[in-house]
């Protein structure tokens, strides 16, 4: 059978066939962009990961002081995730943020996890404070979460255990720097060969 005859065959069956009129969506509704939505947008688009401004002094997810936090990208691993939940794996860095303004904090949050990241320091705990005294509660605690959420080298975070500081700090993995993943590839395919 050619192309012309199947196309033929086709055109035959479906001869009869009508198009189905419109009548469960309503099209007319349009979602409303606000100033806000334009504002992130535009700050997404123009900022790059290098430039610490792309971390916004601006908006943040809003907690409460006791809130336990948490966030785990897609791939890693439930086992892993449950290990640095439960404090499992040494802390090797730590940053305190007490009496930091949201600007010093924002500049050494994103200056410390590059300068671990580089270092091949996987595991550390970032002291925000719970904020019960701040205006509104829990700001540095909002923005911090906010801000790891942004950073790409991130893999996950989750508040830690009462005895490292509890809702007020938070365990932080990051990913492997590229030269540890091309050590560990390398090693992986010396086994198999």
């Amino acid at each position: 059978m050619s192309d012309n005859d199947e196309l033929d065959l086709f055109k035959e069956m479906m001869a009869d066939v009508a198009p189905i009129t419109q009548d469960k969506i309503e099209t007319t509704a349009k979602h409303q962009v606000t100033d806000a939505h334009l504002a992130r947008r535009l700050a997404a688009q123009t900022l790059t990961n290098n430039d610490p401004e792309y971390l916004s002094l601006d908006y943040a997810k809003m907690c409460k002081p006791d809130d336990m936090l948490e966030f785990k990208r897609d791939g890693v691993q439930e086992g892993v995730f449950r290990k640095m939940r439960l404090g499992k794996y040494d802390i090797q860095a730590r940053l305190d943020l007490h009496r930091k303004t949201l600007k010093q904090a924002r500049d050494e949050v994103l200056q410390f996890l590059r300068q671990c990241h580089r270092m091949d320091i996987r595991t550390v705990i970032i002291v925000h404070g719970k904020g019960e005294r701040s205006n509104p509660p829990a700001l540095m605690k909002s923005y911090v979460s906010t801000w790891l959420e942004q950073i790409s080298e991130v893999m996950c975070y989750h508040s830690a255990l009462r005895q490292h500081g509890g809702n007020g700090a938070l365990y932080v993995m990051l990913k492997k720097s590229p030269e540890k993943k091309l050590e560990n590839r390398e090693r992986h395919l010396s086994k198999k060969g």
